[in-house]
């Protein structure tokens, strides 16, 4: 058989989708952790533990640089990463950009952890700074709904409840009545870790570095970027003026 043809039939059956993004838009990508329950369970401690949240903040870092993002946002086992309208990476291909994604993110967590996990991911649009800031608004808000929803249920769980009878009693509180089984239980929400409870933040700052010309047998500043991770996060209005500030484009000088 021709070599030529053999590869021509061969490239005819690959199947994918040549989707790109619109030029112009915002663009969000959000990877998830796949059957995460199963990894963390034997491993972690419940509801929260500060050395699962640091592997997800060191898979942030490596998806903002990969991706060249603007700003990372982890809650629980999901990290959203923005990118402004201008990015191009992978000529914006939608394929491209979700597998290399979901891999990076599989990459670098399993790294760090010595034990192999799997990520899917996803890309929400957005027109506007302002929507962008909604996203993100309702992911600390889902964030905070998670973080009280999880505490309840490990708090019931450790005091004899099983899964099923744990899952019935939560149905049927409201949020009020959740705070105050946690309030029986010696456990203030309110007083819990922020990261906790609003997730946590990921962007690059600039510093200015002191150092030393050799030549010129002068002392020199030099401006050098390095990744700011927050643990403390305002919440609602105070938390959309600190991303639409993180997200908004520099001003030139």
């Amino acid at each position: 058989m021709n070599q030529n043809e053999l590869e021509a039939r061969m490239r005819a059956r690959e199947w994918f989708h040549s989707l790109t993004l619109p030029p112009g838009s915002w663009a969000i990508i959000r990877v998830d952790g796949r059957r995460f329950s199963r990894f963390t369970e034997p491993r972690f401690d419940k509801p929260f533990d500060a050395r699962f949240s640091a592997l997800m903040a060191t898979t942030a870092q490596s998806l903002l640089e990969e991706l060249g993002g603007r700003y990372a946002y982890a809650e629980s086992d999901e990290i959203s990463v923005v990118l402004p309208p201008d990015f191009d990476l992978f000529s914006r291909e939608v394929e491209k950009l979700v597998s290399i994604s979901a891999a990076v993110a599989a990459a670098a967590f399993t790294h760090a952890a010595g034990a192999p996990v799997h990520f899917d991911s996803r890309i929400w649009l957005g027109n506007t700074i302002e929507d962008v800031v909604d996203y993100l608004s309702w992911r600390q808000a889902d964030a905070a709904r998670c973080a009280l929803n999880g505490w309840c249920y490990w708090t019931l769980r450790e005091n004899g409840s099983s899964q099923r009878d744990a899952g019935r009693i939560l149905e049927r509180t409201t949020v009020a009545d959740k705070n105050e089984l946690l309030f029986q239980h010696g456990v203030n929400f309110n007083e819990l870790p922020a990261w906790q409870r609003r997730g946590v933040g990921l962007w690059w700052e600039t510093y200015d570095h002191p150092g030393h010309d050799p030549i010129r047998g002068i002392d020199v500043i030099a401006r050098r970027r390095r990744l700011h991770v927050e643990r403390d996060l305002p919440m609602k209005a105070a938390y959309r003026q600190l991303v639409e500030r993180l997200i908004s484009p520099p001003v030139a000088d």
